[in-house]
Formats: C-alpha cells, structure tokens, sequence
C-alpha cells in the first residue's frame, strides 16, 4: 500500500530523495570540477534530491488557479539555475540561495499568463530593472535604490516605477499580510474608506445608541477609522498602541455595537 503517493508530472513525490547538507556539497564539487558524465550525473543527483524544495514553494501559489504540474515545470527550471549558479565559496545554505530563484521563475511565468496584459516593451524594462536589483544587491549586499537601478540602466526613474507597478499581480482584499497570534490582519483594513468622511450612518438612531455602550478609546477608534477614513496603522500611531491591538479593538467595538441595535 502507498502511504501520501502525490503524482506530479509523472514524479511520485512520496518516494523523492532527500540530501543531507555535506551530501550536496561532495555533488557541487563533483559538478563544479568535473567534466563530461560525472558532472551531469552530480548536477541530476542535486535536482533530484532538492525536488522537496520545489514541492514546498509551489504550495505558496496554490491558490491561482494554475495547474501544479505546470508549476512544479517552472519550479524546476528555478531549481537548475540555482545549482548552475550556486557559488559553495560564500557560506550560505543551498536553500537559502535556491528559494529565491525558485520563486523568481514561478512569478515570472504568472506575469507572463496573466490575463491582464502588460506591453512586451515594458515588461522587458521590468525585467532588466529585476535583474539589475539582483546583480546591484549581490554586489553590495544591500538593496539597490531605484536611482542606482536607473543609472545602471540608463532608463528615467519614473519610467522604471511605471514598468514594476505594471507588471505586479492583483492582491485580494482578503489577503492577509500580519498575523499575532490571534485574529489575521488583511489588506483591506489597510485601506483608508474615504466615502465614510461623513456621519451619515450615525443619523440612525439605533446606531447612536449602540455608540453610546463604547468606552472612551473605542468610540475614538470607530471615529477615526470610519469618520476620518484612517487606517489601522495610521490610528495606532497616533493612539500609540500597535496596530494588532487596533484591529483588535475595533472587532471588538462593532461585535459590542451589534448587540445593542
């Protein structure tokens, strides 16, 4: 009897390798100084015994609709680009370099079959301006400004914004961005409401009411956040709580008001 057999492209991930750290480094050597058959046999050993990695970071994307057999594809071509380019010398886990990559490719194919199309000419502006991030960022082990991506590439700033904004997929409301250990934060409470500006809600009397069962702090978040249109962030700091504790709150107040009306 087979026990978790998960079939992609063909490959029974139940039964995949996995290679230990001082395993992978005899393989990087092997294929970094040999030559011919040895080294492809040590580059196959290296892609087979990281497909693990793979698996794991296709599980991020498996809400967009993609086939995973699809995803595992460009997932393992990020994997054979990481172990062509994987420097042993820099002291840093296989899996720290490789994540990245892989990821890298995954989003690259979505933005390329994203049913919002984007110009050829400014995705290529897109591109080059993420590789140049890459290659300024490994350079100087910091991130790169966007003055110093436009210098290295000789393209207006604002052009280089206009092709990232571009290209970035669209986000769920529902998404959600913070957790502390208790009820998640989304990014829509990120969002200021401003078609709340006005107390027309508040002309309801059972709603005036039900205010009027708050404390102090709650009426002055509710206030904030659905009067002046802040957002949670903007009402923590000028309350001086964190912005878990506003989102906190806030649930609080309007379960405590709905009880009431």
């Amino acid at each position: 009897m087979l026990i978790n057999k998960v079939e992609i492209c063909g490959v029974n991930t139940s039964k995949l390798p996995v290679l230990t750290n001082s395993e992978m480094k005899v393989l990087f050597r092997e294929m970094q100084s040999g030559d011919g058959e040895a080294k492809q046999t040590a580059r196959n050993k290296l892609v087979n015994g990281n497909l693990r990695l793979v698996l794991s970071v296709i599980q991020r994307f498996n809400n967009r609709g993609e086939y995973v057999d699809d995803l595992f594809q460009v997932g393992c071509i990020g994997l054979m680009k990481a172990i062509d380019n994987f420097d042993l010398g820099q002291n840093v886990k296989f899996s720290t370099y490789a994540v990245p990559m892989i990821i890298g490719e995954i989003r690259r194919y979505l933005r390329d079959n994203n049913p919002i199309r984007v110009s050829r000419s400014l995705r290529d502006i897109a591109y080059k301006a993420l590789q140049v991030r890459d290659s300024l960022a490994n350079k100087h082990a910091r991130e790169p400004t966007l003055n110093e991506i436009a210098q290295e590439l000789h393209i207006p700033r604002e052009e280089i914004v206009y092709a990232l904004d571009a290209i970035q997929e669209p986000v769920s409301l529902f998404e959600p961005i913070y957790h502390d250990g208790g009820d998640p934060i989304f990014v829509m409470d990120q969002i200021s409401d401003e078609k709340n500006q006005d107390a027309n809600w508040l002309e309801e009397i059972s709603i005036r009411e039900a205010l009027q069962k708050l404390n102090e702090r709650e009426k002055l978040i509710l206030s904030l956040r659905f009067f002046e249109g802040k957002t949670q962030m903007e009402v923590a700091d000028e309350i001086g709580i964190s912005q878990a504790q506003v989102s906190r709150l806030e649930k609080a107040a309007l379960n405590h008001m709905r009880k009431h009306m």
